[in-house]
């Protein structure tokens, strides 16, 4: 018989169990989300400069789906949760440094 304790200490692994339906749906946006990449895709030429601001948008819903449901931030502590947002705004600092040293280089014309 399993040894069930009823005491609540905060090493003790709680699983939480999400539905099958749940992640049913959450797998047929990410595969509806995906289609509408493949159409933004499509149509490159006519979004322009639009084009690449959509694509990150429909990505970063995606990465927040997967985020939520299969990877359970969805159920777990702030802890956890600040230490993703951490990462992703470390993200953020770098590209945006990078987006910075390329914009503001200064093109060298070869003498020869």
């Amino acid at each position: 018989m399993a040894n069930h304790n009823s005491n609540n200490e905060a090493n003790v692994l709680h699983p939480h169990i999400t539905p099958m339906s749940t992640y049913l749906k959450v797998a047929g946006a990410l595969f509806g989300l995906t289609f509408l990449t493949v159409i933004a895709h499509h149509f490159n030429a006519q979004l322009g400069a639009f084009a690449a601001p959509i694509a990150f948008l429909i990505a970063a819903v995606k990465a927040t789906f997967v985020l939520l449901y299969f990877m359970h931030l969805k159920d777990d502590t702030n802890m956890n949760r600040a230490i993703f947002a951490t990462g992703f705004f470390f993200l953020i600092v770098l590209l945006l440094f990078s987006v910075v040293d390329i914009v503001t280089r200064v093109v060298e014309v070869s003498p020869l």
